[in-house]
């Protein structure tokens, strides 16, 4: 095989794939990429798993077709060193490859192609979803997912389209985030599926940057993804996903509302004096106030009072302030956050980008944000204040205190 390519489309479509390529695998060709002629003008480059697959196109001049197997990590932190221009790859005997780029010479260890895995059959894509509600979904969902292995069927979302409303609903047991939006499209046109965490962080990158929709679809086994010439199929998760519209209360009648930049301020700082092993943070919701408050044995204890629209009775609750900081700092946002409990990604740049993609415009945040519950022992509901178009809840069950 022998081609050139564009080092920005090289750039682009390697940043891409990087997030599913097994960095640490005990089958080594799955640290590899698979780079394919498509006809005279374009390449395909695929990045595996075996449980999330990405495929892209990218437009290329071939001169010998065929198909190559290389180093995934190693190719992208060349190819993003380079300057802008001409990269040219050939494929030489016993599967090395010779890459040159300006003054720049590489020879690249390989393997065999038919010892990479073959990318399941892309079946048809009759659903579609723009890219923005996509992202809304996974961005206000995903952090709520388990971290637990063990806990396999909450290992990723349920993803429902049905009677022209599409939902998607995330637990680890403790908390709930849920949400939903009327979509235009075929009313008879429906889906009920596990997409795993993996999935849908990767389908996000890449959906957030073409801006078009996401048209997807299934079979038993697999859910096929496609926007802007790029294709992920998953695995689905299988088991039963809990009863989560059991969970959701249906008698908070009370709720305080009051400003998301304020709480989240106060939250941060408060934080810092809780107690690791309970990570504790107590609410006290008062006429015109939310104290907050944390202490801990042997550190000592911070309060701060924020001003909140609430008349009634007093209620103290308590809640882990990881979950409450996760909300905060992810509500009505379609631009990925890392979630506390998690560390960015080593495949971006130093500001935590996907090498090789554009961030999307991050849109105003909420202003305001209501908490509704019932009493100190009850879960409690938090919402954005006013219209969005989502209809979005987070639900989270209280420590005792």
């Amino acid at each position: 095989m022998e081609f050139t390519i564009k080092q920005s489309v090289l750039k682009e479509e390697l940043g891409y794939i990087q997030g599913v390529v097994e960095k640490k695998s005990t089958i080594p060709v799955l640290s590899n990429i698979l780079i394919e002629s498509i006809g005279e003008t374009s390449i395909r480059i695929v990045g595996t798993d075996l449980d999330v697959t990405i495929r892209c196109d990218a437009e290329a001049e071939i001169k010998t077709p065929g198909a190559m197997c290389v180093q995934a990590r190693k190719l992208f932190d060349i190819v993003r060193t380079l300057d802008d221009g001409d990269v040219y790859f050939k494929k030489e005997d016993n599967e090395w490859v010779r890459m040159k780029a300006g003054r720049a010479n590489f020879r690249l260890a390989g393997v065999n192609r038919e010892q990479y895995p073959e990318t399941p059959i892309f079946k048809s894509a009759p659903l579609k979803l723009s890219s923005d509600v996509f992202s809304y979904f996974v961005q206000n969902t995903a952090f709520a997912i388990t971290n637990e292995q063990s806990r396999f069927t909450l290992s990723g979302a349920k993803f429902i389209i049905a009677d022209g409303v599409a939902k998607m609903v995330t637990t680890d047991g403790h908390r709930l985030a849920y949400v939903e939006k009327a979509i235009n499209g075929d009313e008879a046109s429906s889906i009920d599926t596990l997409i795993p965490k993996k999935a849908l962080l990767e389908l996000v990158r890449i959906a957030r940057v073409s801006g078009g929709d996401v048209q997807f679809g299934e079979d038993q086994n697999h859910i096929y993804f496609e926007t802007d010439g790029r294709l992920l199929i998953t695995r689905k998760l299988s088991g039963n996903f809990p009863n989560y519209e059991m969970v959701m209360p249906k008698d908070n009648d009370r709720s305080v509302e009051f400003d998301l930049a304020d709480m989240r301020a106060a939250v941060r700082r408060i934080s810092l004096m809780s107690d690791e092993r309970n990570r504790s943070i107590r609410l006290t919701v008062r006429e015109g106030e939310v104290e907050l408050t944390a202490q801990s044995s042997e550190e000592g204890e911070g309060v701060e009072v924020i001003p909140a629209d609430y008349k009634g009775e007093e209620v103290t609750i308590g809640f882990n302030h990881q979950y409450l900081l996760e909300f905060l700092n992810n509500v009505g946002s379609t631009e990925l956050v890392a979630s506390s409990a998690e560390q960015v990604s080593d495949t971006g740049n130093s500001d935590g980008t996907n090498a090789g993609t554009a961030r999307a415009k991050e849109p105003a945040s909420p202003k305001r944000i209501l908490f509704e519950f019932k009493d100190s022992n009850a879960a409690t509901q938090m919402r954005i204040a006013g219209e969005t178009g989502y209809d979005y809840r987070y639900i989270v069950m209280p420590l005792r205190i």
